[in-house]
């Protein structure tokens, strides 16, 4: 993080990302002096509520953060900076977007946790939109100009007003990673599946160290004390009550229990009952610290794509486990009426022999289990999900995979991916293509 000091005593001069989180109230005309080499602002967390009219000045701007701050509109000088791809501007209290605010080159979106009611029509009109990122708000609606989005990949509109998911939605070619949980559209929960799951007496828990934490909540290691006075080493996950740019934690909690036991999901024992500040929570099967991410969360360059390493190799035999794995537990939660929403390959743990675990459902959703050209087009946009997996891990594979197999599965990703949304296979028939492998 930088200092204002700093900036006004020119020691930032030529660099390309400006971080200040200091209480602004308004926006520092010594930023300017960096325009040559700006690229990146990050804002958040002060106290602003407008910018410059002039901001347009950084022409070399990319990307621009101003999220925790008081603006109640997406301030219109955005439209006019020309290099401007990605805006954030999560958790303000912003009521308009106008059409002007939105840059020409725009690509990734986030208006996350404000008070939107409506959006313009000029956002359908911004031909390299990939990423929209909306969930609590409080839209009816969305404009029907996005059915022109055939780059957008991944949309969150989760916990707003909407009472039903417009049909040009569900054919959008390179529509991926979609989560609308908390709108009134969703189907609801599977009410005996949550009263079905066992209490667990936060008093016959007693937490160890820290394994991670992310948007929705965290994660600790413990120790259960069962009621036959035995020990368990298990896994700990209390939520946070705040919106996260997936949705509401309370939704990923229930579609957990909803997802029920699998192989290659990590299993829920139980919901945590009497938290002394009454904070929801699960204990969770503790997973060998042999497993590691797939992958690691998309860049800013990447937007709504995984990193991997640059050393990241497979097997045949290990890339091919993951990806019967991942497709059996992806289809399993199509069965139960949940689409993960999040189907990538950071959210997958594995071990060395390929074993691998689906985890993180902060953007799954409900959906209606009875077949119908909806319910198979919501699970069609979670197939490409799979398609664009499997083409990473093909990638990375080098050994062991003969030119016959990989022709086979460079044509199964080319199916799963195919513009035509209905015309995919089903998880049922991805699993039994790569079984037949």
């Amino acid at each position: 993080m930088h200092t204002l000091a700093q900036l006004r005593a020119g020691e930032l001069s030529g660099i390309t990302r400006l971080d200040l989180s200091c209480g602004l109230t308004e926006f520092p005309r010594e930023i300017f002096e960096l325009a040559e080499s700006l690229e990146v602002l990050n804002l958040s967390g002060n106290a602003l509520s407008s910018l410059p009219d002039d901001l347009h000045r950084l022409t070399r701007l990319r990307v621009l953060f101003c999220s925790d701050n008081q603006f109640t509109e997406l301030p219109q000088c955005l439209g006019q900076c020309t290099a401007l791809t990605m805006i954030g501007f999560k958790a303000n209290r912003i009521v308009e977007v106008s059409g002007a605010a939105l840059p020409p080159l725009l690509r990734w979106l986030i208006l996350t946790d404000n008070c939107i009611e409506s959006l313009p029509t000029q956002l359908g009109e911004r031909p390299y939109l990939q990423k929209l990122m909306l969930a609590g708000n409080r839209l009816k609606a969305l404009p029907p100009s996005l059915n022109q989005c055939h780059r957008l990949e991944l949309i969150r509109i989760a916990a707003n007003q909407l009472s039903e998911l417009p049909q040009w939605l569900l054919t959008l070619p390179s529509l991926t990673w979609l989560a609308y949980a908390g709108n009134p559209l969703e189907t609801e929960a599977d009410a005996a599946a949550l009263q079905a799951t066992p209490l667990i007496d936060w008093a016959a828990l007693r937490l160890e160290q820290q394994l991670g934490e992310g948007a929705s909540g965290v994660i600790s290691r413990a120790i259960w004390q069962r009621a036959d006075g035995s020990l368990k080493p298990v896994a700990v996950k209390l939520y946070k009550g705040e919106m996260t740019s997936d949705g509401s934690p309370l939704h990923e909690m229930n579609a957990c229990i909803t997802a029920g036991l699998h192989a290659n999901l990590i299993g829920v024992l139980g919901r945590i009952h009497g938290h002394p500040e009454d904070q929801q929570g699960l204990v969770m099967q503790l997973i060998d610290p042999s497993f590691r991410n797939l992958a690691g969360l998309p860049s800013l360059a990447s937007c709504s794509r995984d990193v991997y390493a640059d050393d990241c190799r497979f097997s045949a035999d290990v890339a091919l486990n993951i990806a019967r794995g991942i497709a059996s537990a992806a289809g399993h939660l199509h069965q139960q009426g949940i689409t993960h929403g999040d189907l990538y390959g950071h959210n997958i743990l594995l071990n060395e022999r390929g074993e691998c675990l689906l985890g993180d459902f902060g953007a799954a959703s409900f959906h209606a289990v009875e077949d119908s050209p909806q319910t198979r087009a919501l699970q069609r946009i979670e197939v490409r999900a799979f398609g664009i997996l499997l083409g990473e891990l093909l990638a990375r594979t080098d050994s062991g995979l003969s030119d016959e197999r990989r022709w086979a599965l460079e044509t199964l990703e080319q199916r799963c991916c195919q513009a035509d949304v209905l015309a995919r296979p089903g998880f049922s028939e991805v699993l039994r293509d790569l079984e037949n492998l």
